[in-house]
């Protein structure tokens, strides 16, 4: 069972059997009451944003989510297709099931699906990914003031901020949290 006290940002809970991660939480303590969280809750079969406010003690169950190892095959119509590694099924997960996560995905990596009663719900991406830089503006003679930044395009159509140095064909790793360049790679 899972407590009030446990709810973080991320954390899998089930209500009423449905699977929910929380987006956003944030205790609340009032004088002579009790404590309370509020939290934004997504729910993953449905993709539904909802906010809902607990007492605290209040418990709650761990979804039933199965991490599945799957490879990344291709992308179509807005549709992008997975192999499931130990039984070769094909399971498929539209872009808005995906939201911007699709923007780290590589075609034949392999990646970690929540699956929830046979049907993936979701995807479990590493803390960083490595993408190669595909467009990016030559650096300007004399910017070279620190923490400049430029526009740069990766191989997924992902745009991100690097430094001045950085040029096409560069690989770079990327923070999959939050979008943002984190160093070069040598490949």
């Amino acid at each position: 069972m899972i407590s009030t006290k446990d709810l973080r940002k991320g954390r899998r809970i089930s209500i009423d059997g449905e699977p929910l991660i929380i987006v956003d939480f944030q205790h609340q303590k009032v004088a002579r009451g009790g404590a309370t969280v509020k939290t934004k809750l997504r729910n993953l079969k449905t993709g539904a944003i909802y906010e809902k406010t607990f007492n605290g003690g209040e418990n709650f169950k761990e979804p039933d989510l199965e991490n599945r190892k799957m490879q990344f095959l291709y992308e179509a119509n807005e549709e992008y297709t997975f192999m499931d590694i130990t039984d070769f099924e094909q399971h498929i997960l539209r872009s808005e099931e995906l939201g911007d996560l699709r923007l780290y995905l590589k075609e034949n990596e392999e990646y970690s699906l929540l699956v929830y009663e046979g049907h993936p719900l979701s995807l479990d991406l590493p803390a960083s990914v490595i993408l190669e830089v595909v467009q990016s503006d030559p650096a300007v003679k004399g910017d070279s003031v620190s923490n400049i930044t430029k526009p740069a395009k990766l191989e997924t159509g992902l745009d991100v901020k690097v430094p001045l140095f950085i040029k096409e064909g560069d690989f770079v790793k990327v923070d999959t949290r939050t979008g943002e360049y984190l160093e070069r790679v040598r490949k």
